[in-house]
């Protein structure tokens, strides 16, 4: 993955409240940090950073960061999180990332279907995609920004597995090599959406009436209701007295 330049300055409003003032004058709070340095308040210009994100082609995004008055002209870092406003989706804070050339790092890559499987083409099948991310480890020059993966040769009823994706130059594929990652189910037959829509139907309550003496039906017996005695039942009789 290549770089792109991007600029930063360090943070001058960092109390409370600082952050909102800093948006309403065009830039957004960030803040670096890595294993060897210490962790640093800075802010980026709000339209370049909207463009960094505009012209990304996934959220893996690499920046060679150049902080002015810094005394390090360039520094390699990962974006890490980008975190937005719920309501409106405008970009809240940026967490980088400091890197090394040398050192092998670990992210989620998104991955994407290429191609229209046969199952799906011939069979009328349903592709299912079941992992939209994976876990790689590489150097950063060898970060891929998406995995594709051909899924044209997926018949109904067959999966494509972590195991099963073609190697990467330079990056190694991370997780359990046979979890799922695209399928191709087979379509639902009518008799097979009645059944299921027929199961989810909510069940009919049946009522049982009593019968009254004469032959005809009582009011249904309500719950807490006592038993009516039997007509003719033996009653309690005192106990005898003795003579």
């Amino acid at each position: 993955m290549k770089p792109v330049p991007l600029t930063a300055y360090p943070r001058t409003l960092s109390r409370r409240g600082g952050s909102k003032k800093l948006r309403s004058n065009g830039r957004i709070p960030a803040v670096i940090y890595g294993k060897k340095v210490e962790p640093q308040m800075l802010e980026i210009d709000a339209k370049a950073l909207r463009n960094l994100i505009l012209h990304s082609a996934s959220e893996i995004i690499l920046v060679d960061l150049n902080v002015v008055q810094d005394a390090r002209a360039k520094r390699l870092a990962l974006v890490q999180e980008i975190q937005h406003f719920a309501l409106t989706g405008a970009v809240l804070h940026v967490d980088l990332h400091e890197i090394s050339e040398t050192e092998m790092v670990t992210v989620q890559v998104p991955v994407e279907a290429v191609g229209e499987a046969v199952g799906v083409k011939s069979g009328g099948g349903v592709l299912e995609h079941v992992l939209f991310k994976l876990k790689v480890r590489s150097l950063p020059k060898d970060l891929p920004e998406i995995i594709n993966v051909d899924v044209s040769a997926l018949e109904i009823g067959k999966t494509i597995h972590i195991g099963e994706i073609p190697a990467i130059s330079g990056v190694e594929i991370l997780g359990d090599k046979h979890l799922p990652v695209f399928s191709v189910a087979a379509p639902v037959t009518e008799e097979q959406a009645a059944a299921a829509a027929a199961a989810a139907a909510p069940g009919e309550v049946e009522m049982i009436k009593e019968k009254k003496e004469d032959g005809t039906d009582a009011a249904p017996a309500k719950a807490g209701d006592k038993a009516p005695a039997e007509k003719g039942g033996d009653k309690e009789k005192p106990a005898d007295k003795k003579k």
